[in-house]
């Protein structure tokens, strides 16, 4: 489930667009892997923005929904006409921080030792949309005896990197509720609760989207939208 801003209405029997099968109904299997994409053009005008974006989450996911589609990763990984959506999920008990750091296990060496407090990754086919990418990502990589209810918290976008210049993401929201949660890669990560000064402790090893997650989640009280 998911979250809607106070005073949106509201149709209950109208699904979300972020719960709808998007795109072509291509499939993995013999082929590149294939990601869900929408034309930059589409989600952002001029210069963009960089952080996360509280507004217009409707819009934006309406217009997912509509224009998106899937391409080989491999292609649209270097052409910043298209934003490739991931699902990026932060896991909090109350006031805390699920925090995790990747270990030398991991196959990419420049994201060593880095420190993250989101789950998260690309879109594919059969997955059903956002939320279904996300439930894939969070059995993936999480230990957990339940599904995370996610409450959509922004978009966030980050234009000054090669690989922000191609990706969007969705944010999330979900709190354990004193359930237990672990990693399931234990070779790629390791990860705890911590309290926000602990997370702030480690804020200059914090991977760029965390970083700008966690500067939007510590501030001011931040509203979450129900879809």
């Amino acid at each position: 489930m998911i979250a809607r801003s106070a005073g949106a209405a509201v149709d209950e029997a109208m699904p979300s667009p972020a719960d709808q099968p998007v795109g072509p109904a291509a499939t993995n299997a013999g082929g590149p892997e294939q990601v869900l994409v929408v034309p930059r053009s589409a989600l952002i005008s001029g210069g963009g923005w960089r952080g996360v974006r509280t507004e217009e989450l409707e819009r934006v996911l309406e217009t997912i929904a509509r224009r998106g589609r899937f391409e080989p990763r491999t292609v649209v990984e270097s052409d910043p006409r298209w934003k490739q959506v991931i699902p990026y999920l932060v896991v909090r008990d109350g006031p805390r921080y699920f925090l995790m750091q990747r270990t030398s296990g991991g196959a990419d060496a420049r994201l060593h030792d880095l420190w993250s407090i989101g789950v998260g990754g690309h879109v594919n086919p059969g997955d059903g949309g956002i939320m279904g990418g996300l439930r894939r990502e969070w059995r993936e990589e999480i230990k957990a005896r339940f599904e995370p209810d996610a409450r959509l918290v922004g978009l966030l976008n980050d234009d000054t990197t090669e690989v922000g210049r191609v990706h969007l993401g969705v944010v999330f929201v979900a709190d354990a509720g004193s359930r237990p949660v672990a990693i399931r890669e234990t070779s790629k990560l390791r990860g705890a609760f911590a309290t926000a000064g602990q997370v702030r402790a480690v804020a200059d090893r914090l991977e760029t989207w965390s970083q700008l997650i966690f500067e939007q989640l510590d501030g001011p009280a931040q509203r979450s939208v129900r879809l």
